[in-house]
């Protein structure tokens, strides 16, 4: 079972950061695989009772994604990004920015995912860090805390699976 540390602002930047802290029951390689692939991804990156009906990855610096989310009720939900950088294995950063009706994109942040070695050979587990900086509000870092912290119990749900699968 994964450990959680709580979302939280960081010093001096309250409103425009946002730390979550999972350890995950799985290798390194298999938790940066569920971030790089598209079937992956597609499993768990949207928050709970959402489906993605439609998602697009160029997984190398400089190339772009997008995903288009729906809710349970029906709501439809846009966001695209540009990769970074990526350090395979080790380090994801990615511009995160909602889009409006027009296909207009919002604010934009920053995503920075890091995966480190945590346990060991018998029983391999990563820590995996989640910083999105750059937020406007508050209340914009708040509704991405719970949206990203469903996402990533979705995540330990499904990396349980895929373990099981192999």
């Amino acid at each position: 079972m994964a450990q959680r540390k709580a979302s939280k602002a960081q010093a001096g930047g309250a409103a425009t950061q946002l730390e979550i802290v999972r350890i995950f029951d799985a290798p390194r390689a298999r938790v940066f695989e569920m971030w790089s692939t598209p079937a992956h991804l597609q499993m768990w990156s949207a928050p709970k009772g959402f489906t993605i009906p439609e998602a697009r990855m160029d997984f190398r610096e400089g190339g772009s994604w997008y995903a288009h989310m729906r809710s349970p009720d029906g709501e439809d939900h846009r966001v695209q990004g540009m990769y970074l950088e990526i350090v395979d294995g080790t380090r994801i950063v990615m511009t995160h920015a909602w889009l409006d009706e027009h296909g207009d994109a919002g604010p934009e942040t920053t995503v920075t995912v890091t995966f480190q070695d945590h346990g060991n050979e018998t029983y391999p587990k990563t820590k995996m860090t989640f910083l999105q900086e750059g937020f406007a509000s508050k209340a914009s870092r708040d509704g991405h805390a719970g949206g990203w912290s469903q996402c990533f119990d979705l995540l330990e749900a499904y990396l349980s699976s895929v373990a099981k699968s192999l």
